[in-house]
């Protein structure tokens, strides 16, 4: 069994009127809601990482947190048929554009949903729980809060 790896990913946001969506994206194998996330990247700070994952999967360029705004547990499949347990550190991430066109826009799909419905659409419970927390406040989340209340005004 190998040990477990760490990745990193973007927890793309925005507000719609007064609430906070997040855009997900489908994975390329079993078509499932996630957000942008990928292998660490050498030479690369993490949060620079996924803000390059974000850009290359789902098209969305903005400013990203350089604290981590929580992590995730999720078992990786490989075309081999071996799996490996992964940690996740996920960083949130106010999105200010997103292309028309993009690196893997002809693997996924792209979508804003609302955090709650976004939550009840992940499989990965942590990262639901994140999304939940956000829901609440958004505005007073320690890492995401500061993020929001710029983007908010």
């Amino acid at each position: 069994m190998r040990k477990e790896r760490e990745q990193i990913a973007a927890m793309p946001l925005r507000w719609n009127d007064d609430r906070v969506e997040v855009l997900m994206i489908t994975s390329r194998d079993t078509g499932r809601w996630i957000v942008p996330k990928g292998w660490t990247m050498k030479g690369i700070k993490p949060w620079a990482a996924a803000g390059i994952e974000a850009l290359e999967e789902a098209g969305a360029k903005g400013h990203i947190g350089r604290e981590i705004f929580g992590t995730y547990h999720y078992r990786k499949r490989f075309d081999d048929g071996s799996s490996q347990r992964c940690r996740v550190r996920v960083y949130p991430m106010i999105v200010d554009d997103l292309k028309k066109s993009w690196k893997e826009e002809d693997e996924r799909t792209r979508k804003w949903f609302g955090l709650e419905a976004a939550a009840d659409l992940v499989d990965e419970p942590e990262l639901a729980d994140m999304l939940r927390q956000l829901h609440v406040k958004p505005k007073k989340h320690p890492v995401a809060g500061p993020l929001l209340k710029r983007a908010a005004s």
